[in-house]
This record gives C-alpha cells, sequence and structure tokens, in this order.
C-alpha cells in the first residue's frame, strides 16, 4: 500500500521514529540499533514501508534500505515469528549477517537476538534457508561494502581515522561507520575525543 515515505525525522523514541511528510506524522517502527545510529533529529530521510495490518490495529514499519525491509517480510514468513520478533532480529543482526548465519546453520548467534531461542532460530534456518542464496549472500555484502565505502569518502580526516581506528579493533566496518556518523563535531575536536564519543555509540 505505501512503499516508501520521504519526510524529515520530528521524534525517535524508544521502539519507533516519528517521521513528517505532506503536513502528516507517521509512527514507523524500526530497528532501533540502526536507527539510533543513523539518525538524528530534523533529517530528511526515506524510509521503506511495510504496513501490517491485525483485527485490533494497523502498525507502520520503515527501513533504510530494500533489503532490510525484504529481510524483515522473510521473516514474517517463517511460523511463529511476528513483527516484534523480526524487529529484535533485524536489531541485534544486520541483513548480511542474518543470511550468513541462516546459510551456514549458525543457531548460535541467531539466538543472540533478542526474543528469540534455540527452538525458534532452528525453525526460521530450517524455513529460510531455501529461500536464500549462498551467491546472492555474497554479492549484497560486496555491495553493502562498496556503498560504505562511498560514504566513508564523504568523512573527514577525523571521522575516517576513528572509523579504521574502531575496526582495528575488530568492530565491523558497518558499526564503526554509524558509531562515528553519530557523534556531532564539535570545532577543535581531535581524533581522540571523537573516537571516545563513538565507542560510546556502541555500547
Amino acid at each position: 500500500m505505501i512503499a516508501y515515505i520521504k519526510g524529515k525525522v520530528v521524534e525517535i523514541l524508544e521502539d519507533r521514529v516519528i517521521l513528517e511528510s505532506g503536513f502528516m506524522g507517521y509512527n514507523l517502527f524500526m530497528p532501533m540499533a540502526s536507527a539510533e545510529a543513523v539518525l538524528r533529529r530534523g533529517d530528511e530521510v526515506k524510509l521503506y514501508t511495510h504496513l501490517h495490518v491485525r483485527e485490533d490495529a494497523m502498525q507502520l514499519f520503515g527501513f533504510l534500505t530494500k533489503d532490510d525491509l525484504h529481510t524483515f517480510q522473510l521473516l514474517l514468513g517463517v511460523n511463529g515469528i511476528g513483527p516484534k520478533a523480526a524487529l529484535g532480529i533485524l536489531s541485534g543482526l544486520t541483513a548480511d549477517e542474518l543470511r550468513f548465519a541462516v546459510l551456514s546453520e549458525d543457531v548460535k548467534t541467531i539466538s543472540k537476538a533478542p526474543g528469540v531461542g534455540k527452538k525458534t532460530a532452528q525453525k526460521l534456518i530450517l524455513e529460510l534457508k531455501d529461500k536464500m542464496d549462498l551467491q546472492e549472500a555474497f554479492d549484497l555484502k560486496s555491495q553493502h561494502v562498496q556503498e560504505a565505502q562511498g560514504d566513508m569518502a564523504d568523512l573527514s580526516d577525523a571521522r575516517k581515522e576513528a572509523v579504521e581506528a574502531l575496526t582495528a579493533l575488530g568492530y565491523s566496518g558497518a558499526d564503526a561507520l554509524r558509531a562515528v556518523k553519530k557523534v556531532e563535531m564539535t570545532p577543535g575536536m581531535d581524533v581522540e575525543t571523537l573516537l571516545k564519543a563513538a565507542l560510546k555509540n556502541l555500547f
């Protein structure tokens, strides 16, 4: 019904973002780990959406990428996984991480997601493995790495150094980039101060 909404971030709440578009404010439930790392109040953003209809409510879910939306919809197709559990999984794992975990039958990694136990993880793997392709998983991962490198090109030297330092500490490039982008630069801020602030965004 609604493919995407483009508008201004008005508020970032515990479980959702309020987006103003066309004189209307939309409640969009999101994987908040990625939303809090990337979005700021006042940002102009395009969110891909999924409308979930129940007898007693209609809920709108928003995602930063089409890939995240597609992965969320795949998760909803798994018996016993509803929107809340699907969001929990995508808050704990990126779409890339989830694909590789499913294809390698990594129950332990999937079980770390909020609200997902061992049995649910096993069921998820069983039902999704045939819907995912290893070559496609590698292609998507490569595409996302290239996009992250493109984002890196737009960063200041201080931010680039901070991202490189975080990846050297073992954090993924995507997590490091999100953590550094979330820090508001102030005049005279050096790399060490930026790095300390970015580290707080990773906990």
